[in-house]
């Protein structure tokens, strides 16, 4: 049996699941009656904890959940965890603390944890002493089991465990439920083999795994026929497709055949990861009409001795002359980063760096992160003597030179006229839709709810600090 056999999971299997999903909705049809049981299912952190919710909610209507925004209506709380911060899992613990106090009122409320918080042996164990009343705690690499576990949940009278050690699987024919109508996440690769030092990924997602072609290719052929104008190509280094396949495939390849797919629909990705951007996928954004002209390129340092540090495998001028490159090759080509302040031994001249990248780049936006230490990484057991005080400072003056940055180019959309993708009702007023450029940009105007889910022509008449205004072209 080959390797990639091994990490596929068998048809066999996800029968068995179908198995346990009848055992399931048979137990929840004695137990409800008439009425129908409700979960509550809330994703944290990145896209493809989305994904993965998006896929849980799927396995659990066909059990016959329905779904609630409201932990207090639920029978089934699901919190699908993530890791990549200390923040993140504080809002964990207080949103798990509060439902103490739900469960005694309904005591046969199940409390499941899944996600990449429960790949680390201290979370669970502390899960384990702190909160008894959590019932169901389950790793990245089984969400597929979750009929057994729910099963296991409504039928033994213990917790239950599920986190095995393990490399990733990949899963294919999961039911999904997906949150939205209009844009759609499709993960085209799992897991990460870049050991960034402050980064837990790879010990939560397991190594780089890529989903054969043709079924991505017949996932988003499906979503364009039910109407999606948007999908967003998934990946902790999407660069990385198409490692471990059979047929030789990059992820540049995957981008010209989705984009040659029959629709009219618009083609994102992230993450790319620098050290593996190459020239060519510039060439494909310019020459793919439904890829966006947006590059999400997290450089997380502008000085070479920090990015070396973070063990980040490319230096300051690879990264500018990728990103001069793309400049020059596509003029309208919008740039968005992530940039974290405050890694263990940053001084100020490694901070300066950062900030004359930052104006030498001119980002359209940037996520920005105060460095947070994460048990079982390098850089945990870095000395670092940088004081809170200092970090909060450079953060705040970092996003004061974003801001003034994102005006001047926002300011020279005034007069254009862009495409928008209509998402929804804009947070400008009363009437005001919302939608975003190809490039990533908002963009608010008036306009008449049908119109979302739509692409329309704006022409652009005011420009703030965080989006665009404009009128719909007649």
């Amino acid at each position: 049996m080959s390797k990639r056999e091994n990490i596929v999971v068998s048809k066999e299997d996800l029968k068995k699941q179908q198995v346990f999903t009848e055992k399931v909705r048979k137990i929840l049809e004695d137990r409800y009656k008439d009425t129908m049981p409700m979960a509550h299912v809330h994703s944290y952190g990145c896209q493809q904890n989305i994904s993965d919710g998006e896929k849980i909610k799927g396995m659990l209507a066909l059990m016959g959940y329905g779904f609630t925004n409201s932990t207090s209506d639920a029978d089934l709380v699901i919190y699908n965890t993530c890791a990549i911060r200390e923040n993140a899992e504080d809002r964990v613990f207080g949103n798990v603390g509060a439902l103490k106090h739900i469960k005694k009122k309904n005591p046969n409320m199940i409390i499941g944890l899944c996600g990449c918080m429960m790949q680390q042996k201290h979370i669970v164990e502390k899960l384990k002493k702190s909160f008894p009343y959590v019932d169901l705690i389950f790793g990245t690499h089984v969400v597929h089991e979750l009929p057994q576990n729910i099963y296991n949940a409504l039928t033994m009278d213990k917790r239950v465990f599920n986190v095995p050690d393990s490399d990733g699987v990949i899963v294919e024919d999961l039911p999904i439920k997906r949150d939205g109508t209009i844009k759609a996440w499709v993960p085209i690769m799992y897991g990460c083999n870049n050991f960034c030092t402050y980064c837990i990924v790879p010990y939560v997602r397991g190594r780089e795994r890529s989903r054969e072609p043709e079924l991505i290719l017949n996932e988003i052929k499906q979503l364009i026929s039910e109407g999606y104008k948007e999908i967003t190509l998934l990946g902790q280094n999407v660069n990385s497709y198409g490692k471990g396949l059979d047929e030789e495939i990059t992820f540049s390849e995957l981008l010209r055949r989705i984009n040659a797919l029959d629709g009219d629909f618009r083609i994102r990705f992230m993450t790319s990861h620098p050290k593996d951007a190459t020239k060519e996928l510039i060439d494909t954004i310019a020459e793919c009409d439904k890829v966006c002209n947006h590059l999400h390129l997290p450089v997380q340092s502008g000085s070479d001795r920090i990015l070396k540090l973070m063990n980040r495998h490319y230096n300051r001028e690879q990264y500018m002359e990728l990103i001069n490159y793309a400049k020059a090759k596509i003029p309208d080509l919008s740039f968005t980063s992530d940039i974290i302040v405050g890694f263990p031994t940053e001084t100020e001249e490694d901070f300066k760096g950062t900030i004359d990248l930052i104006k030498e780049v001119e980002y359209d936006s940037l996520f920005t992160f105060i460095y947070s230490k994460r048990v079982g990484t390098k850089a945990a057991e870095m000395e670092d003597p940088i004081t809170n005080k200092e970090k909060s400072e450079r953060f705040q003056y970092l996003l004061d030179v974003q801001k003034d940055i994102g005006v001047e180019k926002y300011k020279k959309y005034v007069g254009k006229t862009v495409r928008v993708l209509v998402d929804g009702e804009g947070k400008s007023g009363e009437d005001y839709l919302t939608g975003r450029t190809d490039n990533f940009i908002i963009v608010d105007f008036k306009g008449d709810k049908s119109l979302i889910g739509q692409f329309v022509d704006v022409e652009i008449t005011q420009a703030l600090n965080w989006a665009l205004l404009g009128k719909i072209c007649e």
